[in-house]
């Protein structure tokens, strides 16, 4: 009876004690949290478009004719003059056909001079001269409509400046659909950018943007919009806009970019991790309790944001928010998981599917942070260039998979 007894205390004694440490596991101990800190950071908005480098002058040599290309200048980087030949098309068939015309004519003119000789003479040799003299007239500008014809079969070149680029070959068929030749001056260079008809309202000449092109990975590249195509164009609902590029960009005419340009920045602000707002606050830490602090959210980006409130560089944050711990709350920090100190820049896409330039370029609102440097515009192209909006992405990959079916 004794050791019946032993046993139902031990037992009593092992429940009490679980229940206990189930409850100061679950109950008296803090909750663990994961904690970032607020940083101090330049931060932009931006529009994002995607553009073509080409020269602010330029022009395609077409052909106004379908015939095979007989002659063709090696020239490509060379500088020509405006007119300058650059090729030919057949024009045997003209050409002989201009042969009978002039043959025509100077049978013509030995018919009218005889006729000129015998107007006088009565009503019906003056009506006779008069045919004559219309029907050399009318052979006359056929000779005339022939040469032109047989004028539109040579290539020239449309303008003073270098020949960037030959598309053909002798002995091929081309017609006015082909471009044969592109030329103009190489420089200056601008970007043709193509962006959301909802964000052109943003844009403005003389606003500063930063490029980003595959072949200068990391490199800052600026730009300055010069002009905005009034009309936009309502099958892709995009505007154009011209970026003009200064005289040392290491960019090449052909190259694709993408495009951020600024219409809003500042060079100093308070920056947090996006997961770690929670509505219109944030919870910081405070002598080992949560603490919500209100703020107003300003530039915002797919990972950070601009905050506006009571809190100052170098505060601890939870991040993630913890919308399920009151406020005041003890906590505990776990340093294993604990966020770098300083927000992550946004990054940039890495999409295997997201293609530059895509069929229909959409534009954004875009933010991001960076350290702050000496140098307020080297800190705004850092956070630039580094720029990604998830909804660009999904939207650019919409657009390029509807376009590629």
């Amino acid at each position: 009876m004794k050791l019946q007894h032993l046993v139902v205390t031990g037992i009593l004694a092992i429940a009490a004690a679980g229940a206990g440490y189930y409850a100061y596991s679950n109950l008296l101990r803090p909750p663990l949290v994961t904690t970032s800190y607020a940083s101090l950071a330049p931060v932009s908005e931006a529009v994002y478009g995607t553009g073509i480098v080409e020269p602010e002058r330029w022009a395609k040599v077409v052909p106004l004719q379908r015939r095979r290309l007989v002659e063709l200048c090696r020239c490509e980087g060379q500088v020509v003059k405006v007119n300058q030949i650059l090729g030919r098309q057949d024009d045997a068939e003209e050409r002989s056909a201009l042969e009978q015309m002039e043959i025509n004519r100077g049978q013509l003119e030995r018919d009218l001079a005889r006729a000129e000789k015998e107007r006088d003479k009565n009503d019906a040799a003056r009506t006779e001269y008069e045919q004559r003299w219309t029907k050399l007239e009318e052979a006359k500008s056929r000779i005339a409509a022939q040469k032109v014809r047989l004028d539109s079969l040579i290539l020239r070149a449309p303008l003073d400046g270098m020949v960037l680029r030959r598309d053909s070959e002798v002995g091929e068929i081309a017609g006015p659909t082909d471009v044969l030749f592109w030329v103009g001056p190489p420089a200056p260079m601008q970007v043709v950018a193509e962006i959301n008809e909802e964000e052109i309202n943003r844009i403005a000449a003389g606003q500063k943007a930063f490029l980003r092109s595959e072949a200068f990975p990391g490199r800052a590249l600026r730009a300055t919009v010069s002009q905005i195509t009034p009309k936009g164009d309502p099958t892709r609902k995009t505007f154009r806009v011209y970026l003009r590029l200064p005289q040392d960009t290491p960019l090449r005419i052909g190259m694709s970019v993408e495009t951020n340009i600024i219409f809003r920045e500042k060079p100093a602000a308070i920056v947090v991790p996006a997961e770690a707002v929670a509505g219109d606050a944030i919870q910081i830490v405070d002598d080992g309790r949560i603490k919500r602090v209100p703020i107003t959210v300003g530039i915002r980006g797919s990972r950070n944001l601009e905050i506006i409130g009571d809190v100052a560089k170098g505060t601890t944050i939870l991040s993630p928010a913890r919308r399920d711990l009151a406020d005041g709350a003890r906590i505990r920090i776990d340093n294993s998981l604990a966020r770098a100190a300083e927000p992550a820049a946004v990054s940039e896409p890495t999409d295997p599917s997201f293609t530059t330039p895509v069929a229909t370029p959409e534009a954004a609102v875009v933010a991001s942070a960076a350290p702050v440097t000496s140098d307020p515009d080297d800190a705004v192209i850092s956070a630039a260039i580094t720029a990604h909006i998830d909804s660009v992405v999904s939207d650019a990959r919409r657009n390029f998979i509807s376009n590629s079916r």
